[in-house]
């Protein structure tokens, strides 16, 4: 369900001229119970103004009395056919002014390690422009000796989430479009066949030895599987005397 805006403005003024249970604002607003009641009790956005959703169109007066009347009714808000699909546009990604030094670092990062990034993906996940990324993967950036490959992540100016998901979506695609990856782009993805170029092939210095068994060798009959050891003179091969001990 959709946030309505300005969500605790608009708790305060459902708490100030509602009879609508706590639930059920918590509910509407996304905010937790105790906070409403919070609200109530002058705990919680003191000298916060209330903001109307009637006047603002984000809720009807025949909305409003159902749920009075209904505690187990559920808040909607108000359909408006001009916000339909709002939620679904994005703008550029915003980066705070402390981080966007950092920008170049982790393009840097994305580049050398995740080659099967298109420029669009990048600039989606830190936020800057496409010719940025191009200076950089073409080793022309200004100050490109100075710049340090970081992982985007651990610089705050992406997810972990967004990034596996840009990683898969870009492998997805080359693995579709039939493209055989280089060692820098994950080759080990790819079959043996694939890479060889649809022919498995043996080296000339190995070649033979697909064919090879161990029981096509002869095997040799040892000698002295055919002795007779029945006493101890012929099993330690002594030779032939008297019995008498030499001085």
């Amino acid at each position: 369900m959709a946030r309505p805006i300005m969500a605790k403005a608009t708790a305060v003024w459902l708490v100030d001229n509602t009879t609508i249970s706590f639930k059920q604002i918590a509910d509407f607003v996304e905010m937790h119970e105790l906070e409403v009641q919070g609200i109530a009790d002058g705990d919680v956005a003191a000298g916060v103004k209330g903001f109307d959703p009637i006047t603002n169109n984000q809720l009807t007066q025949e909305e409003i009395d159902v749920a009075q009347g209904d505690i187990m009714h559920r808040i909607k808000l108000k359909f408006n056919a001009a916000a339909e699909g709002e939620e679904k546009r994005r703008g550029p990604r915003y980066t705070p002014l402390s981080k966007r030094q950092d920008r170049p670092a982790s393009i840097y990062w994305l580049v050398k390690f995740h080659p099967e990034l298109t420029d669009g993906q990048v600039s989606k996940l830190v936020g800057t422009t496409k010719p940025t990324i191009q200076a950089i993967r073409e080793r022309t950036h200004w100050n490109i000796s100075n710049i340090q490959p970081i992982d985007p992540v651990a610089l705050g100016l992406c997810k972990q989430s967004e990034l596996d998901a840009a990683v898969q979506k870009a492998a997805a695609k080359k693995a579709a479009s039939g493209e055989v990856m280089n060692d820098d782009e994950r080759r080990k993805l790819v079959s043996t066949e694939q890479s060889l170029g649809g022919e498995a092939k043996i080296p000339t210095a190995i070649e033979g030895l697909e064919t090879f068994k161990l029981g096509d060798a002869p095997v040799e009959e040892d000698e002295d599987a055919n002795k007779n050891f029945g006493d101890a003179d012929s099993f330690f091969d002594l030779p032939a005397g008297d019995g008498t001990d030499q001085p």
